[in-house]
């Protein structure tokens, strides 16, 4: 099986690239091959262009063909609409990786299946990714455009802290300073670590039964937010002060991180992963984010470069807090922690 990957480079592509590689995929990227956090694997063949420009990804491509092509890097409608142009001949699946928070948030009830409706009020991405997926479907039913939709979730790796402010939050928490955590710290959350996903997903590639069809990939384990930050505290040797703020008062001080909230992350998500186990057999998300945090301290703690403290992220956090105090009492714990 041949495949082009559109990008590559990325968190779970770059795991995607790994696995898919390992299991005898003849893979290419066709990407401008800039990158420096996950470099190109060994055996993958590139086609240095801009896939925004039709001409210059014609000029690539050729006449190449694919068993399939993964579109990593589609975020408004026109980019599919470029693809099924350039791709309507040129592939037997399309893959197109979307986002479950295109899902109902706040959900009416978990867990999430993919008959869940799609509706988000909140966050742009989302809605972008869900106009993704409508032409994709209707270019499927009126054209027999090879679709098939993957929705991931929040999806990490070594190098990518699952909470916002990265390595700042943990620096903070090792100085003993207090750190935000959204809304009461207990609406429940699922991580997925990449190499997790990159089974399910693999799995998908130049499968019959999955074109024309829509699958989420995710860890079953769902932890609280809390936990989430006590899980990394731990692992950096400490027990970190949270301080418990609402997501809309986040929102009102910094609008992108409060879009994220509202739009996904503020809210319970729990997946129900029966239909990719019963198409992909031997897909288990088996990386735990208590085994997953302590590789991940252990990777940034290996090289001094790699903790970088964004000290606009700590004077966003400090504003927020010294705000929320204001609302507390003198003398109440959240007041001195903010103060």
């Amino acid at each position: 099986m041949n495949a082009l990957f559109l990008g590559g480079t990325g968190i779970i592509s770059s795991a995607c690239a790994r696995l898919a590689l390992a299991r005898g995929i003849d893979l290419t990227f066709l990407c401008h091959g800039k990158t420096k956090r996950h470099p190109i694997p060994a055996g993958v063949k590139v086609l240095r262009s801009d896939i925004r420009d039709a001409r210059s990804a014609r000029d690539a491509l050729g006449a190449r063909r694919f068993d399939v092509v993964v579109q990593w890097v589609g975020f408004l409608p026109s980019h599919v609409e470029l693809d099924i142009e350039l791709f309507s001949e040129r592939a037997r699946q399309y893959v197109f990786v979307s986002s479950a928070s295109a899902y109902q948030t706040p959900p009416s009830s978990v867990p999430i299946t993919e008959s869940t409706v799609l509706h988000n009020p909140f966050w742009q991405y989302s809605r972008d990714k869900m106009m993704c997926e409508e032409r994709l479907i209707q270019a499927y039913r009126s054209e027999g455009f090879p679709v098939t939709i993957v929705r991931p979730s929040h999806t990490y790796d070594v190098a990518l802290l699952p909470i916002h402010g990265g390595w700042t939050i943990v620096d903070r928490m090792r100085r003993g300073l207090p750190v935000i955590v959204h809304g009461d710290g207990t609406s429940l959350w699922t991580l997925t670590h990449a190499d997790d996903f990159a089974r399910g997903f693999v799995g998908l590639l130049g499968h019959p039964a999955a074109i024309g069809d829509i699958f989420h990939v995710t860890s079953d384990e769902t932890l609280t937010w809390n936990q989430i930050y006590e899980l990394l505290g731990r692992a950096a040797g400490v027990r970190p002060k949270l301080v418990h703020v609402p997501s809309e008062l986040i929102a009102a001080f910094d609008p992108e991180w409060g879009a994220s909230l509202l739009g996904d992350k503020a809210h319970s998500m729990i997946f129900d992963n029966t239909k990719i186990k019963r198409l992909v057999p031997d897909f288990r998300a088996t990386v735990s984010y208590a085994l997953a945090a302590e590789q991940q301290i252990a990777w940034f703690d290996e090289e001094p470069r790699r903790r970088v403290v964004d000290e606009e992220v700590n004077a966003m956090v400090d504003r927020i807090l010294a705000r929320y105090s204001r609302a507390w009492p003198e003398g109440s714990e959240v007041r001195r922690e903010g103060s």
